[in-house]
């Protein structure tokens, strides 16, 4: 199974895919409690990290690789992990990956331009 995006996890983490997206990191959160097929609780400690600073990339790296290496160990995680995948990824506002964005500003005078792709957050202008 491949790594799941970070950027997918810091927007849901975040609450930008709204409602929906915060059922799913409920639901990732449910799935992160169960048990390990041996038996033990799984350890949520980069989920709740992740959860106190939703934009620190470098905390949504390191619960995808939690994440990818529990799947490794556990083929129903595993199973269970992909199911959540698609669900999360098919859901509107949470699009990462490749993609391009092309800006074109011409004519007139411009006093403020924002060229973006994804945001993760908030962009605030004047006062």
């Amino acid at each position: 199974m491949d790594q799941i995006a970070p950027e997918l996890l810091m927007a849901l983490a975040g609450g930008t895919a709204g409602a929906a997206g915060e059922q799913i990191w409920t639901s990732l959160r449910d799935l992160v409690r169960r048990r390990h097929s041996g038996g033990e609780p799984g350890d949520q400690s980069e989920l709740t990290a992740l959860a106190e600073a939703p934009g620190n990339a470098e905390r949504a790296t390191e619960l995808a690789e939690v994440l990818a290496r529990r799947a490794r160990q556990d083929p129903a995680f595993a199973q269970a992990l992909a199911a959540w995948r698609r669900e999360a990824e098919a859901l509107e506002g949470t699009r990462t990956g490749s993609g391009d964005v092309r800006n074109v500003v011409s004519g007139g005078t411009q006093t403020t331009v924002i060229q973006a792709r994804d945001v993760h957050g908030s962009i605030n202008l004047g006062g």
